[in-house]
């Protein structure tokens, strides 16, 4: 059955040139699971958002979009809230009360639902969703994956027709991306809600969805099969086709066909295609030391909690970043870890231990300094950055207080709009953009402060797997550079594509710290989706650049 039909569909934005989305096509049965994926402001967001009229962005639009039958726009605020669910990437945006048992019963309570009903909705949707163990608690106690099931759970309890959800997974750590996107797969079949979901990184949406849609300037450029999506891509040649998991790649680089989703069956067709012999060939490298050289960063003993009456957050924790090094520190949603990037940077101090910057006390230079030429810091939350009405003009406050030539100013924020696509964007208000251009917005302020030590907290989320790339690269030129690069991060293709070294940070503690390939090769979860397809075969490959001219050379059966 059509559940909802979209014709022509085309938006725009005020006081912008392009248009947000062009003349969309869409069927959507009911009972589909619907990946949605393409280049960061793409239109993505722009289009889910359509599908929930109460929170369309403001704009010009035109074509139609039915439900059920009925022009969308003509459900009242009440059906909207019942029929169409929409979980957005920050949890923190959607929660809005105390605890967690009022979240759930909130939404029910604003529809004026008796009390009978709310109680028995809460209950049923709590055990579904295992909440039962953190029922009473505050919310501001939940991790990351919690609340984000927390979000997804008061949606449910509204009894939704349909799902939409945009990025849910940017901010999750990858065990609890798994467990999140495995609840999606149960309510699509065991309550048959319609799911449309915008997803960037692929790897555990693609097995469990049913229709893939690839979009690219507004435009719907694809509609297509998950297995079919590796061979759709390279027939249009897009080299968004880096976004597809690593299944999918190393399939499409060999063949045509209906290509694997998931990572066994990709296991499985590649140890029937590569030579017995591949094994002796791939022995694991020599252990390698940790990076020598001038420490940047030191941090002995540093304890921290944010109230003396509640738990440690940091706990004695010791450790070295050494000058021209890119530092990551992976781990659990909740462990710490950007509370210590916080410590590193001075917005928190420790009441025990040392943070020290070259040898020298952090908290002995001047607040001014730090933030001059001494640090950039990218906060998770990228929207803390902004202070203007236009992204032109927070790029211009920030570029003047830097370089008080103003020719010299425009050359530097003209070279950071460039390297970051800002160009269309540079007249929108910081809040209007999706997240991956706020993510690009934020990063541009932080490259013109030039500093010699970058702390980045989780700078790919919201960003394309293409522009990834290039983010890449341009901190390996900066360490090139000399300059010292520390990030916390979940996407663990990009610390193992980018980093020297890489800590895993567990309950508050650093339990592991090696380099890259040891750390990624030695480890079961906290490794890259490549590993865990090939660590049979090339044990010590992290990534498809390694593992296709191994294939291409030797290994591949004619």
């Amino acid at each position: 059955m059509e559940q909802i039909k979209i014709t022509g569909l085309s938006f725009s934005y005020p006081n912008t040139n392009g248009t947000g989305l062009s003349d969309m096509n869409l069927s959507v049965q009911k009972g589909d699971f619907i990946l949605l994926f393409g280049r960061s402001g793409c239109g993505k967001s722009t289009f889910l958002k359509q599908l929930k009229p109460v929170i369309a962005p403001f704009g010009k639009r035109k074509g139609s979009i039915e439900f059920c039958g009925r022009d969308i726009t003509s459900l009242s605020h009440r059906e909207q809230s019942t029929a169409i669910g929409f979980v957005s990437q920050n949890p923190d945006n959607q929660i809005v009360t105390d605890k967690v048992w009022h979240e759930l019963a909130f939404g029910l309570e604003s529809l004026g639902c008796d009390s009978k009903t709310i109680r028995l909705r809460v209950a049923e949707m709590a055990s579904f969703f295992g909440i039962q163990d953190w029922f009473y608690k505050p919310v501001t106690e939940l991790s990351g994956g919690q609340r984000q099931i927390l979000n997804l759970a008061s949606v449910m309890v509204m009894q939704p027709q349909v799902l939409l959800l945009d990025e849910p997974t940017s901010q999750l750590d990858p065990i609890a991306t798994a467990n999140f996107v495995q609840m999606l797969r149960k309510i699509n079949e065991e309550l048959d809600v319609t799911i449309l979901i915008s997803e960037h990184h692929l790897e555990e949406v693609l097995p469990v969805c049913s229709r893939v849609l690839f979009m690219d300037g507004g435009r719907l450029v694809l509609d297509t099969k998950p297995r079919e999506i590796g061979r759709e891509m390279n027939r249009i040649n897009s080299d968004m086709a880096a976004a597809l998991p690593d299944c999918v790649k190393i399939f499409t680089a060999f063949c045509s066909g209906e290509s694997p989703v998931n990572v066994k069956e990709a296991k499985q067709w590649l140890e029937a295609t590569v030579r017995p012999q591949a094994e002796p060939e791939t022995k694991p490298e020599q252990k390698q030391p940790l990076p020598d050289g001038a420490p940047a960063v030191t941090l002995s003993d540093v304890w921290f909690r944010y109230d003396k009456k509640e738990r440690d957050i940091v706990k004695g924790v010791s450790l070295q970043i050494r000058q021209g090094t890119v530092y990551s520190i992976v781990g659990g949603n909740g462990v710490g870890k950007s509370t210590l990037l916080s410590l590193i940077g001075g917005v928190y101090a420790p009441y025990r231990g040392k943070v020290k910057l070259f040898g020298q006390d952090l908290f002995k230079i001047k607040p001014e300094e730090r933030y001059r030429d001494l640090f950039g810091y990218l906060p998770q939350e990228p929207q803390n950055l902004f202070r203007r009405k236009t992204v032109r003009l927070d790029l211009e406050e920030l570029a003047a207080r830097i370089s008080p030539d103003r020719e010299s100013a425009e050359a530097q924020i003209k070279n950071v709009s460039e390297f970051f696509h800002l160009e269309p964007l540079l007249a929108r208000h910081p809040f209007d953009l999706s997240g991956g251009e706020q993510q690009c917005a934020a990063m541009a302020k932080v490259m013109l402060t030039n500093p010699r030590i970058l702390l980045l907290d989780e700078p790919t989320k919201g960003i394309d797997s293409v522009f990834k790339q290039k983010l890449s690269q341009w901190l390996k030129a900066l360490k090139a550079q000399g300059k010292t690069i520390v990030l916390v991060s979940h996407d663990l293709d990009f610390c193992a594509d980018c980093s020297d070294v890489c800590a895993l940070m567990f309950n508050g503690e650093i339990i592991a710290e090696n380099t890259v390939r040891q750390f990624f090769t030695g480890n079961r979860f906290y490794t890259t989706p490549l590993n865990r397809i090939v660590r049979d075969i090339f044990p010590n490959c992290l990534t498809y650049e390694e593992v296709i001219p191994l294939c291409r050379e030797n290994l591949i059966r004619g």
